[in-house]
């Protein structure tokens, strides 16, 4: 594989696994309660790659929901998924043999603005967790994505000065660019294997 690049930093939700339309179905049943019935394509394009915090924000501006109110139905979405988070979430074979192909060549590491509580169980499940030099989670970056800090935390954790970003949301990419580094844009997870290995040819 081509030495362009010294690490590869993966977002996680829509790049390593699918798990966008689990959390969606846990959003859905939280604000059901407050009235409100979300579309997938609301979702789609508003709160994926946004912190938490912020599309409760959004949820609140933009559906009339009382922010407070949404908040203290926070830690119920995080339940949700924990529940469904060991059944559901799951990596596609072929995304766990391209990881694995890569980690021989080059550090590795996920970027993400979800909790590490929802991402680093999935990865020690799959026996992968071990081929990521770092993690950078939720709010253990500065400033979250689009800011440029999360992608800028993982190069330097891992001692990288050429790393590529794979990212599948609008706000993720902004954080890799701003970050200085090439970025890979994927629409779906599915699309990793074929694209990533094209890309470091």
């Amino acid at each position: 594989m081509t030495d362009r690049y010294d690490a590869i930093l993966f977002d996680f939700d829509g790049v390593l696994v699918d798990s966008e339309p689990v959390h969606y179905a846990c959003w859905k049943e939280v604000l059901l309660h407050f009235g409100v019935d979300l579309p997938w394509d609301v979702y789609a394009s508003s709160c994926i790659g946004v912190a938490d915090r912020e599309m409760i924000q959004g949820f609140a501006t933009n559906l009339g929901v009382n922010f407070d109110e949404l908040w203290a139905q926070y830690p119920r979405k995080k339940e949700l998924f924990a529940a469904r988070n060991e059944a559901e979430v799951q990596f596609l074979p072929e995304t766990l043999a391209v990881l694995r192909e890569v980690a021989a060549s080059h550090k590795i590491a996920v970027v993400s603005s979800s909790a590490r509580m929802e991402i680093e169980p999935v990865l020690v499940r799959a026996g992968v967790r071990t081929l990521f030099g770092a993690m950078v989670c939720g709010h253990e970056a500065a400033r979250l994505k689009p800011a440029p800090d999360p992608y800028l935390k993982a190069a330097d954790m891992l001692g990288a000065l050429r790393p590529l970003v794979v990212e599948d949301s609008e706000a993720g990419a902004q954080s890799g660019m701003a970050a200085g580094f090439d970025v890979l844009r994927l629409r779906e997870a599915a699309e990793l294997a074929g694209a990533l290995r094209q890309r470091l040819r």
